[in-house]
């Protein structure tokens, strides 16, 4: 059965900015259904159009670009509340593929009435432009670590963000959130070697710094890793809902 918008798990949590009655029951309308996809389910192919957007209510999912030589590079990991599809109901396809990771389950909703949403709410319209503004400034983030930080370093801002993130949606419990990704998923995001990637993570676990192991990942003392990685975490904005 399809969840109600009025009822959405993902509302209580403070990440998310608070919706007034009527934005509750307009979404209500521009959403269509649910789908609930398995884990490794292509959900947007680069390339490609799509007639559905997506918000992430369970689960998570990685996006990715394919290079012309066949490699690939992860553009960031996907979590509930995340809206997806944008890309392709502005710029008529997709630049990058999303895929699922864990079994998911999807909000969706109408690409064909996307246009009507800007006319009659734009409000809300801008929120979706606020949403395309945080994943550029993301980006813009994950360059200069690609750039300018160590291996190391890398690796510890992207598990401050990713904690950060998961702490924020109420997925840690005793210091532990589940990370289904692979290794292989986060040296892609890095630009690290497979090889690097597990010698730095063993680095970090023998320190007792952070413990990425069986879906899970463990950080019991999160300034200490900070500090570690040369990193003053700035906290996570209110994001809008879909």
């Amino acid at each position: 059965m399809s969840t109600k918008c009025k009822e959405c798990p993902l509302r209580s949590r403070d990440i998310f900015t608070k919706m007034t009655v009527e934005e509750v029951r307009f979404t209500q309308k521009f959403k269509k259904g649910e789908l609930i996809i398995d884990p490794g389910t292509p959900l947007l192919m680069e390339g490609s159009g799509s007639p559905q957007l997506y918000t992430v209510l369970e689960g998570m999912g990685i996006r990715y670009m394919t290079l012309e030589n066949g490699r690939r590079q992860v553009v960031n990991f996907v979590f509930p509340g995340d809206f997806l599809g944008l890309q392709a109901g502005i710029m008529k396809e997709m630049h990058h593929s999303v895929d699922a990771v864990s079994a998911m389950t999807l909000c969706v909703f109408d690409r064909n009435e996307l246009w009507s949403f800007f006319r009659t709410h734009p409000e809300r319209a801008f929120d979706l432009t606020w949403l395309a503004a945080v994943e550029e400034h993301f980006l813009g983030e994950a360059l200069a670590s690609l750039g300018q930080r160590s291996a190391t370093d890398r690796i510890i801002w992207a598990f401050l963000r990713i904690f950060q993130r998961g702490t924020a949606l109420g997925l840690v419990e005793n210091d532990t959130m589940p990370l289904p990704f692979r290794q292989q998923d986060l040296a892609d995001a890095l630009g690290l070697s497979l090889v690097h990637t597990n010698k730095t993570l063993a680095r970090l676990r023998d320190r007792q710094l952070a413990a990425w192991r069986d879906g899970s990942l463990t950080i019991r003392d999160i300034d200490r890793l900070a500090e570690e990685g040369h990193i003053q975490p700035d906290p996570l904005p209110q994001r809008p809902l879909f």
